[in-house]
Parts: C-alpha cells; sequence; structure tokens
C-alpha cells in the first residue's frame, strides 16, 4: 500500500477547476464503472488510486492507498474505492453530418453529463457545444455521463460560424415551436438546444430554419418547461423514431 503525496493531492484538487485541467491536460474519473469504461476506450490513462486491487491492469502509475487517502483526493461525498486521472483528448476537425445535437449555453455540469449519455443512447457521437457552456470534462458532468464521455465526441465552437456553414436542416427547441409530434423530420439535421434560464441565444437564433417543441398534455398546464436534457431526450427519440416507420 502506498501514501498519496502532497503533490499528488495538490494536482488532483486543482482538477476541480477547468483553468487546471486544461493547463495540465488531465481530467478526473471516480467509481469503478466509470474507470472501466475509460480504461476501454481511447482516452489515456496517466494515475490510478485504488483502495484494493480492482482493476486488471499494469501501469506504473497504479497506486494501491487506504480509504482515509481515498478520501483526502475524493471529489465525491462517498468515494467509490477508486480515483483515476486521465489525458484530455484533442478531437479531430468537426464535420457535420447526420443527426446532430448543438448546445447553446448549457452551464449546468450534470445536465451536460445527462446529455452525453443520452446522445450514446440515441447513436448521436458528436455533439456541438457554445463556447460558454459547461466543460465536459467537468467532474459532475464526468459522473453523470457514465462513461459515454467515451463514445460522445464533445466539440466548442462559435456556434453561428458552424451553422451558417452547415447544409443540413437547422431545427431549434422552442416552447412556441411546433409539435415534434405533427412535424415531419428528417433523418439528417441539427438539433439546437438552449439553456433552460435564457433559451437559444439571438446570434443563434438567426440561423434556425424551423422551430419546434414538446406538446404540453398536462390539464392543469402550471408546469413552466422541461429540463434541458429531458426535452432534448423527447426530442432526439422523435427524430430517430422517424427514421424506422415504414
Amino acid at each position: 500500500m502506498q501514501s498519496i503525496s502532497k503533490n499528488q493531492q495538490k494536482l488532483i484538487n486543482s482538477l476541480k477547476y477547468k483553468k487546471y485541467r486544461h493547463k495540465h491536460g488531465l481530467f478526473v474519473v471516480e467509481g469503478i464503472k466509470v474507470i472501466k469504461e475509460f480504461l476501454k476506450s481511447s482516452y489515456t490513462l496517466h494515475s490510478l488510486f485504488s483502495i484494493a486491487d480492482i482493476f486488471t491492469i499494469k501501469h506504473s502509475n497504479l497506486q494501491i492507498i487506504s480509504p482515509k487517502d481515498l478520501k483526502s483526493i475524493t471529489y465525491q461525498t462517498s468515494p467509490e474505492a477508486a480515483l483515476a486521472i486521465f489525458k484530455i483528448k484533442e478531437n479531430k476537425p468537426l464535420k457535420l453530418k447526420n443527426l446532430t445535437l448543438v448546445l447553446d449555453g448549457v452551464r449546468d455540469p450534470g445536465n451536460l453529463g445527462t446529455i452525453i449519455r443520452m446522445c450514446d443512447w440515441f447513436g448521436i457521437n458528436k455533439l456541438v457545444c457554445s463556447k460558454d457552456c459547461v466543460d465536459c470534462y467537468n467532474p459532475k458532468s464526468v459522473q453523470a455521463s457514465m462513461g459515454s464521455l467515451t463514445r460522445v465526441k464533445v466539440y466548442y465552437e462559435d456556434l453561428p460560424e458552424i451553422l451558417q456553414k452547415s447544409h443540413l436542416p437547422i431545427y431549434g427547441a422552442d416552447m412556441g415551436g411546433e409539435s415534434v409530434y405533427t412535424s415531419a423530420l428528417p433523418k439528417e439535421a441539427i438539433l439546437v438546444l438552449g439553456s433552460e434560464s435564457h433559451g437559444i441565444s439571438e446570434e443563434v437564433k438567426k440561423h434556425i430554419q424551423k422551430t419546434i417543441s414538446v406538446s404540453q398534455f398536462g390539464k392543469s398546464r402550471q408546469t413552466e418547461s422541461l429540463n434541458v436534457a429531458m426535452a432534448g431526450s423527447i426530442l432526439l427519440s422523435e427524430f430517430k423514431r422517424r427514421t424506422i416507420e415504414t
């Protein structure tokens, strides 16, 4: 059993913050299941700390540590037996094709992680975010994605510029839009989701060709809106459903 050094503690604590994640090119993953997802992916392991010999890997920076040491470095209230550091991966240049999801100003890390997981479920391997969206390597985003970050590439782009260059039809989620249940939806398109508090920005709205919404069926009509991840899931489901209809 090895002890955590002060330098290791300092590095891990710094990776809570975007500035230091991108300075070091590293991010933290916690929990056995999620770490295993990253270990079998194309992400490169930097170091791994575990309270037992759980992982069948040989790595120079694998350390078996005490539960007390794990508690000193974890970001979670209840540590999940292991913590790993992986290297941030550089994406290839973005090419928009097929069905693509675009996020404008989504700042909640849990929502972003859930949306990444949702993209993975629906077979969408590219997620395009505005530059003011939350970092996908935020610890809460990584955990909420439940390993789906290994299969979904996340890009941070100038959205008006990207949308202007695209030849795909561009749809925007808006409560005042046409019901998605009655809309004709193509197999290949761009779907833009805005933040819950501000919606889609005016700069991005200029490039949207059609707005769609999730119809509200509750009689009271008192619910203000759906969570962005929930709304996105329903909209993507409708896009995908049309691809299997005969």
